[in-house]
């Protein structure tokens, strides 16, 4: 009597299947982490500052009111907004332009623009240092500025505490 052995493989995932899986979430792992470098809140609070500043240095000040929070534009009605920021740096400082530069954004739980204000919560503080070069001289400006979302916008608001 002839007996049949039968011999059953397992089946082993092959190695195309593993390196296609390692390869997927390699590729998972890079955009997850680009997307919290470069769109993280304080990156995107950082970009609505550079493009502010860059709307001022370039005398465009009815797109950067534009940027404000709905809390400073009950401050600025835009017609005076233009006008006073194009005489007070233009006129008296004898300015054309300027450049700015922009510090690391720091998350704040809450903060208020002013001491009777509401809270506003999730809120960024950023350093930003305008150089100017004018009749009177070479000068720094560095004013803290405050950057809070509103209807699902990043929105400029200045401190009005003291």
């Amino acid at each position: 009597m002839v007996k049949e052995i039968v011999i059953v493989k397992r089946s082993v995932p092959s190695k195309g299947l593993f390196i296609g899986i390692l390869l997927i979430a390699g590729i998972l792992t890079v955009f997850l982490l680009m997307r919290w470098v470069f769109f993280s809140p304080g990156n995107e609070a950082k970009e609505v500052v550079d493009e502010f500043y860059g709307y001022e240095a370039g005398g465009d000040f009815s797109k950067s009111w534009g940027l404000f929070h709905s809390s400073m534009k009950e401050k600025f009605n835009k017609g005076n907004y233009i006008q006073d920021r194009a005489h007070v740096f233009m006129n008296h400082f004898g300015v054309e332009s300027f450049t700015y530069t922009i510090d690391k954004p720091e998350n704040l739980e809450t903060w208020k623009m002013s001491k009777t204000g509401p809270a506003l919560k999730d809120v960024y503080k950023v350093l930003v240092t305008q150089t100017f070069k004018g009749k009177y001289g070479n000068f720094d400006l560095k004013q803290e500025v405050f950057v809070a979302e509103e209807k699902g916008e990043w929105r400029i608001i200045w401190d009005y505490q003291q």
